[in-house]
């Protein structure tokens, strides 16, 4: 079978990860080996493991932030072709972020002074949506997740965490990406905000985005995960 003719829209083969700890002495420590995993259309994967195991280290893979050791990292783009993320250069990798994955973090990092309401239109006017509409629909995104009117035009870096984190689900919620990572993405909201991050990701499901997240919060994660994905921790070093 062709992978035209396959059913996912990501999928790891044989990643291997590990790090080098120079002020040990160049210790080397592994941290992901041979690792698959495969998320078709329409699914959420958790992501699970104790701590230290190499959820989040998966993640960043996922992303392009690590450069794998080995294997690869195929995700299927809009025109229907395939790139690995693993080996692809820098031009495709940050084209492939503003066209199919899209990254919900723990951590908002944006430039200081912009408003919040450009922050979270960004990715629509990176792909050519006209500014007004993209800050439309973001205020709409942003009101929904009950961020208040008056913020939207004050830069995001002196709200709360909680607030902060809002931004980040709207900044990472609004260009409907074909793939989607969630890393703790209800981490700091109360319970009305997690109610509308498990609508938002059951409607990502609903038209068809694959998920993979790590959720801390059990509850969530039985909610809205289709199946969990164990991360083994690699103990020995290499």
């Amino acid at each position: 079978m062709s992978p035209l003719q396959e059913n996912w829209s990501l999928k790891a083969e044989g990643l291997s990860k590990g790090f080098v700890l120079h002020l040990r002495g160049g210790l080397e420590m592994p941290v992901l080996r041979d690792t698959g995993l495969e998320v078709a259309p329409g699914e959420c994967v958790a992501l699970s493991g104790p701590s230290g195991a190499g959820k989040s280290t998966l993640m960043r893979l996922l992303h392009g932030n690590y450069g794998a050791d080995s294997g690869r990292i195929l995700v299927r783009r809009p025109d229907g072709g395939v790139s690995d993320l693993a080996a692809a250069p820098p031009r495709e990798v940050i084209a492939l972020r503003r066209e199919v994955i899209g990254y919900v973090s723990q951590f908002l990092r944006v430039i200081p002074r912009v408003p919040t309401l450009d922050v979270v239109a960004e990715p629509l006017t990176t792909r050519g949506v006209p500014a007004g509409e993209a800050r439309s629909r973001a205020a709409v995104l942003l009101r929904r997740l009950n961020l208040p009117e008056r913020l939207h035009g004050l830069p995001p870096a002196t709200f709360s965490g909680g607030e902060q984190q809002r931004v980040n689900l709207a900044r990472g919620f609004i260009a409907d990406y074909p793939v989607m990572l969630l890393d703790e993405p209800t981490a700091s909201l109360d319970a009305a905000n997690r109610e509308v991050v498990i609508a938002l990701i059951g409607e990502a499901k609903a038209r068809g985005a694959a998920l993979i997240g790590i959720f801390h919060d059990i509850e969530v994660r039985d909610r809205v995960a289709d199946r969990v994905f164990e991360v083994d921790p690699l103990r020995e070093a290499a």
